[in-house]
């Protein structure tokens, strides 16, 4: 079974805990040509009142001037890795088995299936661990099983 993986940039903006913040937010940028592939909202409850919105990816100057507008900045202290493959029992336990025993450590994992493929979304403290991360799981084979595996 083959994987990709590959470094993303994650832009983040704050935003008011109201309703319709958030789809106004992601309004804009689908208005801009934004075709995002990830979108995570939450409240901040150390700031009461306040959320944050992190999104994935931005391509062009059009997509990144509505993201600039609505309060968007790529962000420099959180680094992703997006991976994706076909889907099997375990995948999980498999790519966050891998990253472990590089030494890595997880500052966040995100993860879905979609029908049979899977697509997770790695995050790291620092760009040097996200390439060691990408490294580590491009040399990754596992078997079509990693459930059975002894």
């Amino acid at each position: 079974m083959n994987l990709m993986a590959e470094s993303e940039v994650v832009w983040a903006a704050s935003m008011q805990d109201t309703p319709g913040t958030l789809a106004n937010k992601l309004a804009a940028l689908a208005e801009a040509g934004a075709d995002l592939g990830f979108i995570i909202a939450r409240r901040s409850p150390e700031k009461p009142g306040t959320g944050v919105v992190f999104v994935t990816p931005l391509r062009g100057d059009r997509e990144i001037e509505a993201a600039t507008e609505e309060g968007f900045s790529a962000t420099s202290h959180l680094h992703s890795v997006r991976v994706e493959g076909q889907n099997v029992p375990g995948i999980a336990a498999l790519i966050t088995g891998k990253i472990a025993k590089a030494g890595l450590n997880l500052r966040g994992f995100s993860g879905a299936v979609i029908g049979t493929q899977y697509v997770v979304h790695l995050a790291f403290d620092t760009a040097e661990t996200a390439q060691q991360a990408i490294a580590t799981l491009s040399e990754a084979r596992p078997r079509q099983d990693p459930a059975s595996a002894s």
